[in-house]
């Protein structure tokens, strides 16, 4: 048994212990925030200790741990009510024509499911999760890249900067970058996390969204492992079923670099008015490509010895197409009735 699974066990008997114990409402909540506060909660710190687990430990403990917090939230719920109980000596008149009062537990945001459901693929291959700053450096987010200054292709990647050295990254590439700096080959990660660009909102656009990117670095890496990876990625995504196609494209820190589309889920190619393909039968999901030379140069990790591929997914849109969601923005509004469509208990 894991040392994150003794401990499961051993809060469990603190629940029990501090549970037996309580009487009014405010118990319940100081009980609560014991567990899931948000910085030293228990259950917090469980699951930032789960992320440091062995892959082929963490499918385990990751579902003990699941199951461990799914059986908190109920039995605080069965407390809340149990100390809500109005005592005799303590009766109140009460209106009987009012609804019942039912609690409400808050549920993963869309977003977060999808990213989560995309981490869980690529953590079974053997990846990890990896994080970096959202205020980057003009070398960490293009040069280091391949985007030297002035360099034509950096006007498809306008962004918001705070001055002249400093922006709001465009993409969570730079974290390849740091990663590469500080780790030396084999490399194979993931970085989920939010971007920003200078962008005029529409149902596809914001200047603001998600994006998970993946790089594997290691001897003898070729066209064929991306090719690989990302089919099972798409298949276990969308389904085993599910039709995909590699087109050649141009990005300046990948050489050979792709597009890849999977077929409509909507239309299946069969409409010609679709509003989701365009009537193309097809929908661009992701750019890849072999990782450029030169940057491998610039971190110090030798081309000729050293290969690898990278990929970037927008999350956003994926979930939105995976979900049939009209309108981008309906992700951020914050409107329950959109919101509560995801939760699934």
């Amino acid at each position: 048994m894991s040392i994150l699974e003794n401990k499961i066990r051993e809060y469990r008997h603190l629940f029990e212990e501090h549970s037996s114990k309580i009487k009014e409402k405010r118990e319940v909540e100081e009980l609560r925030q014991l567990f899931f506060g948000r910085k030293k909660g228990l259950l917090t710190l469980l699951f930032e200790e789960l992320k440091t687990l062995p892959p082929e430990e963490k499918k385990a403990a990751g579902r003990a741990l699941n199951e461990f917090k799914e059986e908190i939230q109920q039995q605080l719920v069965q407390l809340e009510l149990k100390a809500k109980t109005v005592r005799p000596q303590e009766k109140i008149a009460e209106d009987l024509t009012l609804p019942g009062w039912k609690p409400y537990w808050g549920a993963p945001h869309p977003l977060t499911l999808f990213q989560l459901a995309i981490e869980k693929i690529f953590v079974s291959m053997g990846f990890t999760v990896e994080d970096g700053p959202e205020i980057e450096t003009d070398y960490y987010n293009f040069e280091a890249l391949n985007f030297p200054p002035h360099h034509p292709a950096r006007d498809s990647w306008d962004t918001l900067y705070i001055n002249d050295k400093l922006l709001l990254r465009t993409h969570t590439s730079p974290v390849q970058i740091r990663v590469m700096e500080k780790k030396k080959p084999p490399i194979r990660i993931i970085i989920p996390g939010k971007v920003f660009r200078r962008e005029t909102a529409d149902p596809t656009h914001l200047p603001m969204f998600y994006q998970v990117e993946g790089l594997v670095v290691d001897r003898g890496i070729t066209f064929a492992h991306l090719k690989g990876t990302l089919e099972y990625f798409i298949k276990a995504l969308f389904g085993e079923k599910i039709k995909l196609r590699f087109r050649p494209s141009f990005f300046p820190f990948t050489e050979p670099s792709a597009e890849v589309d999977i077929e409509c889920i909507v239309c299946h190619g069969q409409d010609p008015a679709c509003r989701v393909c365009g009537g193309s039968g097809w929908k661009e999901i992701l750019g890849a490509g072999m990782v450029d030379p030169q940057v491998f140069k610039n971190v110090n990790i030798d081309p000729e010895k050293y290969s690898g591929w990278a990929f970037g997914l927008g999350i956003d849109r994926t979930a939105m197409f995976a979900y049939q969601i009209p309108e981008i923005r309906y992700f951020y509004e914050n409107d329950l009735r959109f919101l509560r469509q995801f939760n699934r208990k």
